[in-house]
């Protein structure tokens, strides 16, 4: 008997979902040996899957690594071992062996049960409390000293996204890759249905904006999708914020008219204006209460109190007061109006998409809008695996989602 072996399970739909697939290739790929001792195919499309296997390494490093990739994939050992923790030495630092968490659905197992970590994100740590057997994922900046900090692999279960069974949604009909080859006019109208499904649902929809939404004249889709009660928030930056209040009060979006696309004599300070506008009522909420402000969509937010938030960066001008210049307390309030967000609808900005991917469980749909096909394909690799990229223009693609969501809430 190899010494260096152990015996792993999964469950779920592992054949369509091709999870048990992934396993059979990381074994290979890391030159390991596997046996499958049982497999059970669940026979309706409700019912899970089950296998169990006999992995085989050549040392005890080489059985970690293989287990290490396997347990991310979904398998557990037959041998269920209690997680281990290591306290927090300071307030914002980690133990050296600390579990660096996926972006999937995650439980621990301590004191014979199985514990569902909250808020799970990738690339982040586990903190367990003993005491209410509770368990959250949390950045370095909010562990504090003693915390109980998750380490190693053992005693943690993955559970990974399987692909929908049922209905009609854009996350069936197209897979979660991106191409500017697919018929804009059908993701339009399966996006129109997921958007609208989630809100009869009573799910929550965020928003993830650049400032092209006002370039490409679609400023008004986004303000009419916040008047029918279809946006919940925007996360942006300072550029949105100030172009649309620009287009709003000088018809121009960086100098440029919005309705023909001929400059504007002195143009180029028109951004600038605006920013000084801001600054002389003190913030977008004032301007909208004082009636300086009648349109946009931050005039919609303000008026249908739809919270935003607005993140700075080095290259802002002003920025306005509303923007957050503070990093880590923007990081914060994107993370706290991404709670219980069902689907998150990322529309050409690529830094703001990656950063609110960074922070969305994989249960998260998202729906990520771009131009330029690069830009959906870093979100897709630095980790939002379950996003589905739409690469088109949003000033014509945004108009014909909006169609197809008049057309359904028509119809009741």
């Amino acid at each position: 008997m190899n010494k260096y072996e152990k015996e792993i399970e999964v469950r779920g739909h592992l054949i369509d979902s091709s999870i048990l697939t992934r396993i059979f290739d990381k074994v290979m790929d890391l030159k390991g040996d596997f046996t499958v001792k049982q497999f059970i195919i669940g026979k309706k499309k409700e019912d899970h899957s089950y296998a169990r296997l006999l992995i085989r390494a050549n040392s005890e490093s080489h059985l970690s690594s293989i287990l290490e990739n396997l347990y991310r994939e979904g398998a557990t050992s037959i041998s269920t071992d209690c997680v281990t923790c290591v306290e927090a030495p300071k307030d914002m630092v980690l133990p050296d062996d600390f579990y660096s968490t996926t972006n999937n659905a995650t439980q621990i197992y301590f004191e014979n049960t199985w514990i569902n970590v909250e808020r799970m994100m990738m690339d982040k740590c586990i903190v367990l409390d003993p005491v209410t057997k509770t368990a959250v994922c949390k950045t370095n900046r909010e562990v504090k000293k003693g915390d109980l900090i998750v380490t190693g692999e053992k005693g943690i279960k993955i559970i990974p996204q399987e692909r929908p069974r049922e209905g009609v949604d854009i996350f069936q009909f197209m897979s979660s890759t991106s191409s500017s080859e697919r018929p804009s006019q059908q993701i339009a109208k399966k996006v129109a249905l997921d958007i609208v499904k989630t809100k009869q649902g009573s799910g929550k929809i965020i928003l993830v904006a650049g400032p092209v939404v006002v370039h490409s004249g679609a400023a008004e889709i986004i303000a009419k999708m916040i008047r029918l009660g279809l946006v919940d928030g925007i996360l942006s930056g300072n550029a949105l914020a100030v172009h649309d209040i620009e287009n709003a009060l000088l018809g121009t979006s960086l100098g440029m008219h919005v309705n023909d696309g001929t400059l504007a004599i002195r143009g180029h300070r028109n951004h600038m204006v605006i920013v000084n506008e801001v600054f002389k009522f003190g913030s977008i909420k004032a301007m909208v209460e004082s009636g300086r402000l009648k349109k946009g969509i931050m005039y919609e937010c303000v008026k249908r109190n739809v919270p935003f938030v607005l993140c700075g960066s080095i290259r802002d001008d002003g920025p306005i007061p509303d923007v957050i210049t503070d990093v880590v307390e923007a990081q914060m309030k994107y993370k706290s109006l991404l709670k219980d967000a069902r689907l998150v609808i990322m529309l050409s900005t690529m830094l703001h998409s990656i950063a609110v991917g960074n922070m969305l469980p994989a249960s998260v749909k998202v729906i990520a809008v771009d131009i330029n096909q690069p830009v959906v394909t870093k979100l897709l690799d630095r980790g939002t695996t379950q996003a589905i990229g739409v690469v088109t223009d949003i000033g014509s693609f945004l108009p014909i989602v909006m169609k197809n969501i008049e057309n359904l809430l028509s119809k009741g």
